[in-house]
């Protein structure tokens, strides 16, 4: 212990200094998380707004300049001076954590924002934040630089018959060192989610960066959230079960339809937070659900008779496609991640108000309530004989790890968290792979073939595949509910595939997989996507990779403009030798790998959804819509 540790050493951070020291304490991270972070943060102020029955138009821009303004029509932001504290009210609210009227219950009887430190967060983290409130007949403008330690004072600069409040702010860049660039895609999710979720809200995006603009208005919000979501699958129930009710000083509301798919998606929200954790509120529409069909089972088999087996949870959720939105007082949550939701009058809140809804929805709607019944009978038979096929499975150790597949070429350490696996396209590329690899830390699993889509078939027949079983017995840690992501054997799974259509599909038949089987993985950052290069430019013994068209283009404009090169584009990983492999896509100290995130499961399951189910037109027309955003074919 140092010598001169005494009262000086205690250092306290006045005002915002805190936020800019430790940013990652208050946003997450200075990613682009991080970043988009500081748009959920003012948006939230507006949708609170709306919430609270003041506003009911917000505009988001993103401008050329790298800003994002968000404008709201409720009731601005109050300009009055505070009287504890001689400042204004708005000044407060930028200037100081944990000062806002989310903490007068007056004020705000439900809000998003968990701390109440929003404003003065972003303040904080940006460059400037620029000000306009329109209220009491006046427009009221003040701007904060330097990360709010600088402000002008507020003036009045108009009139105005018109309210609400416009922010204006542009991240600083010494904080968010890996980058400034706000996403187009994320944010207009996260802007419809938002619009599903407040029904009769209109949002608007407008990005002057690309020239788009997008409204989203949804009269029936959740309702509306239902449809799309099975807009690409058969409903089996035309008529959607809907409640929005209120228990215990709780407000719930929950829509819910099946499809004759095997997946399900049950999507939780608290006062607009996807709370992908699930938590205590999710605890209560899985136990009015089972509860209720089970019941419901039971009035309608023949003759009175019980059914053979009550139905699990496992059994009602297959194909089910349900949206949970609950609005909570005083919400509380597990971590500081705000994803699990603890109040344990939730559960008996959801419960009731879906218990006693559902019932009657399937006693009024028998064709509806067969269909749904038929559907978890099938379910649950599925459910047998995946059971057996996995312990038939188990029995002959094929998901035994000490039985592991022999086309895996294991890697010598025993450490699973300097281990990385590489599923690898081909035999020839797996060849390379072998060859070029470190072998004391990197195992390499060649895959023959196309991988199974485990969105179109049923468990039993994913559990028979033998590509998919080499995958689940390499990887260690089990499957689907018995995943154990403590057993896995290594700490990166590298997906390694061919810059081309056919590599493109396997990548995403492999991520649909681990989605679908392995969530856990994906959501602890244990999944990579390798980046090998697509060129090879060389002028005598000088040579370089270019893992992009533009960087190809710089190359040639660069170093070798002035010297006759030759490019050689890689189709395939088999073109490389494996010392080309080693250096380009495996070398921890050169390579570039794509770390897979689930920033959104929502929006995840809605783009595999489209891209590995049936319909080719939702294909189609979701590849055209973001491929203005595609920067790499191996993005």
């Amino acid at each position: 212990m140092s010598e001169n540790y005494g009262s000086d050493s205690i250092k306290v951070l006045k005002g915002l200094e805190a936020v800019r020291k430790r940013p990652g304490m208050y946003i997450g991270s200075t990613s682009k998380a991080g970043l988009h972070h500081l748009v959920w943060e003012i948006l939230d102020n507006s949708i609170d707004e709306a919430m609270a029955g003041y506003a009911n138009r917000i505009v988001v821009t993103i401008t050329k300049d790298g800003e994002v303004v968000v404008e709201d029509n409720g009731r601005g932001i109050p300009v009055g001076v505070q009287h504890d504290t001689g400042r204004s009210a708005l000044e407060l609210v930028f200037t100081q954590l944990h000062a806002g009227g989310k903490f007068d219950s007056d004020s705000y009887k439900i809000s998003g924002g968990l701390h109440g430190v929003g404003a003065s967060v972003v303040n904080a983290l940006s460059e400037y934040v620029d000000v306009l409130v329109k209220r009491e007949g006046k427009v009221y403008h003040q701007v904060f630089s330097h990360g709010g330690t600088k402000q002008s004072a507020l003036e009045v600069i108009d009139t105005t018959n018109e309210t609400g409040t416009v922010v204006r702010f542009k991240p600083d860049p010494t904080i968010f060192q890996e980058t400034v660039i706000f996403d187009y895609i994320t944010i207009k999710n996260k802007v419809k989610q938002l619009a599903y979720l407040n029904k009769g809200i209109e949002i608007t995006l407008i990005d002057y960066r690309i020239d788009k603009t997008i409204t989203y208005h949804f009269p029936n919000g959740i309702l509306d959230y239902v449809r799309e979501e099975n807009a690409n699958k058969q409903p089996i129930n035309p008529n959607i079960f809907y409640v929005d009710g209120k228990y215990d000083g709780v407000e719930v509301e929950v829509a819910l339809q099946y499809n004759a798919d095997y997946n399900d998606n049950l999507i939780t929200f608290v006062n607009n937070i996807n709370t992908h954790e699930g938590g205590t509120h999710e605890d209560g529409i899985r136990q009015a659900l089972v509860r209720t069909i089970n019941r419901y089972a039971e009035k309608v088999a023949k003759n009175g008779a019980k059914s053979a087996q009550k139905f699990g949870w496992d059994d009602i959720k297959e194909g089910m496609i349900g949206i949970l939105s609950i609005r909570h007082s005083d919400p509380s949550f597990e971590g500081q991640t705000k994803t699990k939701l603890s109040n344990l009058n939730a559960k008996k809140a959801v419960d009731n108000v879906v218990g006693d809804a559902f019932e009657e929805f399937l006693m009024k709607s028998p064709l509806d309530a067969k269909a749904i019944l038929d559907k978890n009978s099938t379910a649950q038979k599925a459910r047998l004989a995946a059971q057996r096929a996995r312990e038939e499975t188990r029995r002959k150790g094929a998901l035994d790890t000490f039985s592991l597949p022999g086309k895996l070429a294991d890697c010598e350490t025993k450490d699973p968290t300097i281990a990385e696996l590489y599923l690898v396209e081909g035999d020839s590329a797996g060849g390379s792979a072998k060859t070029g690899r470190n072998r004391f830390f990197q195992a390499i699993l060649p895959l023959r073939g196309k991988v199974l889509n485990v969105e179109k078939v049923q468990e039993a027949r994913a559990f028979s595949n033998n590509e998919i079983k080499s995958i689940v017995t390499a990887v260690g840690c089990g499957i689907k509910e018995d995943v154990n992501v403590c057993k896995l054997r290594y700490n990166k799974i590298v997906i390694m595939t061919d810059a081309d259509v056919d590599g493109a599909h396997i990548r995403t038949l492999l991520l649909t997989f681990f989605y679908r089987y392995m969530k856990d993985l994906v959501r602890h950052g244990h999944i990579y996507i390798a980046q090998p290069p697509l060129y090879k430019i060389e002028a005598g013994k000088k040579v370089a990779y270019a893992y992009s068209d533009q960087q190809l283009e710089d190359f040639k404009n660069g170093d070798y403009k002035n010297l006759r090169y030759t490019i050689q584009r890689y189709k395939g990983l088999g073109e490389m030798d494996p010392l080309q492999l080693w250096e380009t896509t495996m070398n921890p100290e050169f390579r570039t790998m794509l770390q897979v995130t689930l920033e959104d499961a929502a929006i995840a399951n809605e783009v595999f959804s489209n891209l590995m189910g049936e319909d080719p037109e939702l294909r189609r027309d979701f590849i055209q819509e973001n491929a203005s955003f595609v920067e790499n074919i191996d993005y």
